[in-house]
């Protein structure tokens, strides 16, 4: 009975080590998208703390964000419009949900995984400024990429170590018991 114990709790705790693993990589690659988008969204918004127009802080050059890897800004104002940005879907700057921007207040940064289409994923970092809402964004394609070879190979890993315990634990088995 000790023997079969053991046997059923070693694939549970291979499971939960393997998971964690798993998790632990995952989000750190995750959460490490952002940050590029901190630095851009907090040094704009410092830039219209400091009375900056809108448009000054955005950079230069449009970014389709259904097709590009390249970061962008919008600039919201404190009512959720647009001012400006350098962020495009399907020729417009879209709008993020207002919830994003509120949820920015009164802390350094607001990160969500935005998804303004299907298909489009986008890792955004918000930052408050007196008078406006700075949002950053870049594609999480990439990141997501990376994310599923990481689950791959910890799934084989995980399999491998079942099928190398599986096969340790039969030889176990087949032994016969040792009298006293």
């Amino acid at each position: 009975m000790k023997k079969l114990t053991i046997l059923l709790a070693i694939p549970l705790l291979l499971t939960i080590v393997f998971g964690t693993v798993y998790a632990t990589t995952q989000q750190m690659s995750r959460q490490s998208a952002n940050d590029p988008q901190i630095q851009l969204a907090e040094d704009a918004a410092a830039r219209l703390d400091q009375g900056a127009d809108p448009t000054s802080v955005i950079g230069g050059g449009n970014v389709d964000i259904a097709k590009s890897l390249a970061p962008f800004v919008i600039v919201y104002d404190t009512s959720g419009h647009v001012v400006a940005g350098t962020g495009y879907l399907d020729g417009n700057i879209p709008a993020v949900p207002s919830g994003v921007l509120t949820s920015a207040q009164g802390k350094p940064y607001n990160a969500v995984t935005w998804q303004p289409q299907t298909g489009v994923r986008i890792a955004s970092v918000t930052v408050h400024a007196k008078n406006y809402s700075v949002l950053s964004g870049r594609s999480l394609t990439e990141v997501e990429k990376r994310d599923n070879t990481i689950l791959l190979l910890v799934t084989c890993g995980w399999l491998a170590s079942l099928v190398g315990f599986a096969i340790a634990g039969g030889i176990v088995l087949r032994r016969p018991a040792k009298r006293a």
